[in-house]
């Protein structure tokens, strides 16, 4: 009996070496207990019938999950448990402030209220997460050597007279660019009344704090969330298999998938590309780009799960993303909380697809200018002062379309801001950049005919093979064959468009085909520096994380030798099969999964206990010594 205690004791206090993550023992020991007061609460066994639930019982549900909520950030994060307190005390003032000054007719006072809410939140956001990364942008331009120093730290060893917090360094809390942006659009959708303010601090706190999705997403909105919190309870027996088919999901997802393919091959190739040969870099980018999906959509598949049984239900975050057919369509199925976020907060803000604004020209200028300054090399400076005069001109000179350039400029603030919320590095700069020409290009692209299309292609093959025949370099040598093969695709593609039509069934397969594809292709690519930026020190995630994106360039650009790649593929066949077998389910029709969802849904219970435990043992032997954490956590 001692010793179960003890291990209650352990179950809800905070161990920085044993976070609770959803892929361990004590994560689900911990929701077992959670669910049985929460089954006493509610009236679980009523729970095959919609019931009222009284305004109390409400209440007294809502504060047991919010007061849950926080005991499990304080179990991911510690102390850190104080900031979201705060955060969720901030935004639940603002909304009542924002209903009571609408009734007195105080618009001005209401407007300058909301702005400096989400000012708040930015500058706590910037504090943890960005301050490594503006001190060396400081530094570089003022030639000092400023030390970043933790404030909060330094202040709290002074009032407790002790040096129990190092004040030497920023440690970045677990989930912040999460709540914040919650928060934020809590503020800015209770200050235009697209919902009204939660009633009272618990119920917002619950909303803020939900603990399926706090620390890793998805991004849940006021309206879609609050008008949950007073629904009275229901978990059918449908949507109780579904919820377990989700968790299971998930958890495969995420050991079977992410976590082996991980160890066993992503991880050893970044850490060390300069051994690893061309093909096994090239081989690593694709392999990550299902890794990084089956880490964050399994983190999603539970958290949806469990937030079901416990009868509510978050938004969906990822549609099948490596199905896209182009940049756009992408960032349409990947990461979706985050892709409406940006749009609804950011890019219509900033003017959208009807016009420009001066924030528009502000945010690219700024980013622009700052790359510059860091960089410290004459031909990025040059690159970016030629861009910046190009912009110009177009603007200028070309007024017609102006209207088409804003909104390419808008989209391209969009996913550059949307790089800097992953990370505060220029590695994440260049991926958001990336994205963002991608979206660019697709959207001139489908407004070109073949002939214009067979033309560009071939045109920028011969220029980048010309490139690297005068100046040879990995980078440009990359790029020419990458660029070859495309155009080889394209071209084939567009003359057979040419003579046979367009709405020929094999020309609509082939395109499909192609399209997806080299999505996937240029989507993998772009991870590069998305990877190469992730799970560093802040303090030196510039410097590292460059480094190994310029050694992978340099690995997959250079010779590659066709007869080692066979045994290659033998020493990894299970990280390649893996990868075949994920990407086939992957590719799987929507109606298909469906189907099976709903057929485990509604199997009988005995059976989807036998699917459970035989789950639960298979999984347990991928589960490795080091468990990996969620990819997500750092963001």
């Amino acid at each position: 009996m001692s010793n179960f205690l003890t291990y209650l004791f352990s179950l809800f206090s905070f161990d920085s070496s044993r976070p609770l993550l959803f892929t361990q023992f004590n994560f689900w020991a911990f929701f077992l207990v959670v669910f049985a007061v929460y089954a006493c609460i509610v009236g679980l066994p009523m729970a095959n019938k919609s019931h009222v639930m009284t305004r109390r019982r409400r209440l007294v549900r809502n504060g047991y999950l919010f007061f849950v909520s926080l005991l499990f950030y304080y179990k991911t994060s510690g102390l850190f448990v104080l900031l979201l307190i705060f955060s969720t005390f901030l935004g639940w003032l603002l909304g009542i402030s924002f209903d009571r000054m609408a009734s007195t007719g105080q618009q001005q006072s209401r407007k300058t209220l909301m702005i400096v809410g989400v000012v708040a939140n930015l500058a706590v956001l910037c504090y943890f997460k960005y301050a490594y990364f503006f001190t060396d942008i400081y530094n570089t331009v003022a030639h000092s050597n400023v030390q970043v120093v933790n404030l909060l730290a330094q202040w709290s060893n002074h009032f407790t007279s002790t040096a129990r917090f190092d004040a030497s360094v920023i440690l970045l809390p677990v989930g912040i660019s999460f709540f914040t942006f919650q928060n934020i659009s809590y503020i800015v959708d209770v200050y235009k009344g697209k919902v009204r303010h939660a009633d009272n601090l618990i119920d917002f706190g619950f909303y803020t704090t939900f603990f399926p999705q706090l620390v890793a997403g998805p991004i849940i909105r006021a309206d879609q969330f609050i008008p949950q919190l007073y629904r009275p309870f229901f978990l059918s027996r449908r949507q109780f298999g579904i919820a377990i088919f989700w968790i299971l999901n998930g958890l495969v997802k995420k050991l079977v998938l992410s976590d082996y393919l991980a160890v066993s091959f992503v991880d050893r190739v970044f850490d060390n590309p300069t051994l690893y040969t061309p093909f096994e870099n090239f081989s690593a980018l694709l392999v990550y780009s299902l890794q990084v999906y089956a880490d964050f959509s399994g983190y999603t598949d539970i958290a949806i799960g469990v937030a079901m049984l416990m009868g509510f239900y978050l938004p969906t975050n990822f549609n099948s993303p490596y199905k896209a057919t182009n940049a756009a369509g992408f960032w349409k199925r990947w990461h979706m909380s985050l892709s409406n976020w940006l749009k609804d907060y950011l890019y219509i803000p900033l003017g959208g697809n009807r016009n420009g604004t001066i924030g528009s020209y502000l945010v690219l200028g700024g980013i622009m200018v700052v790359v510059a300054l860091m960089a410290q090399t004459l031909w990025v400076t040059i690159t970016v002062a030629a861009i910046i005069i190009i912009l110009i001109g177009v603007y200028v000179f070309i007024p017609s379309h102006r209207k088409t350039f804003n909104t390419d400029i808008n989209n391209l603030d969009t996913m550059l801001l949307g790089g800097l919320w992953h990370g505060a590095s220029f590695n994440f700069i260049t991926w958001g950049a990336l994205n963002g020409l991608g979206i660019l290009v697709y959207k001139n692209w489908k407004k070109c005919s073949p002939w214009w299309r067979i033309g560009i292609v071939t045109l920028t093959a011969i220029v980048l093979w010309l490139a690297n025949h005068i100046y040879p370099c990995p980078l440009l040598s990359m790029l020419s064959f990458i660029m070859t093969v495309t155009a080889i695709g394209i071209v084939a593609l567009n003359i057979t468009c040419l003579m046979h039509g367009g709405n020929t069934k094999p020309y609509q397969i082939a395109l499909l085909i192609w399209n997806t594809l080299l999505t996937f292709v240029f989507i993998s690519f772009t991870r590069l520096f998305f990877r190469s930026g992730s799970n560093l020190n802040p303090a030196e995630a510039n410097e590292i994380a460059w480094q190994t994106a310029s050694q992978m360039v340099g690995q997959i650009g250079s010779h590659w030798n066709w007869e080692q790649v066979p045994a290659i593929i033998s020493n990894y066949w299970g990280v390649f099969l893996l990868f075949a077998i994920g990407m086939a389910v992957h590719w799987l029709p929507t109606h298909f999964k469906r189907r099976y969802r709903l057929w485990m849904a509604t199997m009988p219970l005995w059976m989807l206990l036998l699917i459970t435990v035989t789950t639960v043992f298979v999984l347990y032997q991928f589960v490795t010594a080091d468990l990996q954490p969620f990819i997500y956590f750092q963001f």
